[in-house]
């Protein structure tokens, strides 16, 4: 037998026994509606020391570049998910080397997770999300025109582990550039 419930639910924001931040909460049946960031997938994938970036086709920042990435969908790894955006922005076939970073975005609640990548075949084309996508060597980035502070991140971290294999995540900036 199947249980239906014939009133709305009544969300009320309040701090739940036992925890310590308000939260919505439904005054008839107690659930507790957490809301948590969201988190971005997305990779800094090269093709012979250049490397792929995409000018958006969407808002936020439409118009501007940026590196294959977006939301990690439910029950998708975070490695899938970074294949996957890649292949959506850019049509690009990618080999993920390793974690790059973990870039903590609070003001938009989300963390992102960045993957050092190599495309398997220098083919790219825009997908449904991108204008135009390019393989830029490092003197060819458009930085004035960089979507978002992650973007440029990334990209001066990758650059920082060029010829390694062995390192740490990077994270935030402690400066922010």
């Amino acid at each position: 037998m199947t249980k239906s419930y014939s009133a709305a639910p009544n969300f009320e924001k309040t701090i739940p026994p036992g925890d310590d931040h308000q939260r919505s909460v439904c005054a008839t049946c107690g659930f507790v509606d957490y809301q948590n960031p969201k988190i971005v997938v997305g990779s800094v994938a090269i093709w012979e020391e250049k490397i792929l970036l995409c000018r958006r086709a969407i808002e936020p920042r439409k118009g501007y570049w940026t590196l294959p990435a977006g939301y990690l969908e439910l029950g998708e790894s975070a490695e899938d998910g970074a294949i996957r955006e890649a292949w959506e922005e850019a049509r690009a076939n990618l080999e993920l080397e390793r974690l790059l970073a973990v870039y903590s975005v609070p003001r938009i609640s989300q963390v992102q997770l960045l993957f050092r990548a190599r495309l398997k075949v220098a083919e790219v084309s825009p997908g449904p999300e991108s204008e135009e996508v390019m393989l830029a060597a490092w003197d060819e980035i458009p930085w004035p025109d960089i979507a978002f502070p992650t973007v440029g991140w990334a990209l001066r971290h990758y650059r920082e582990t060029m010829g390694k294999t062995n390192f740490p995540p990077f994270s935030n900036p402690i400066d922010g550039v």
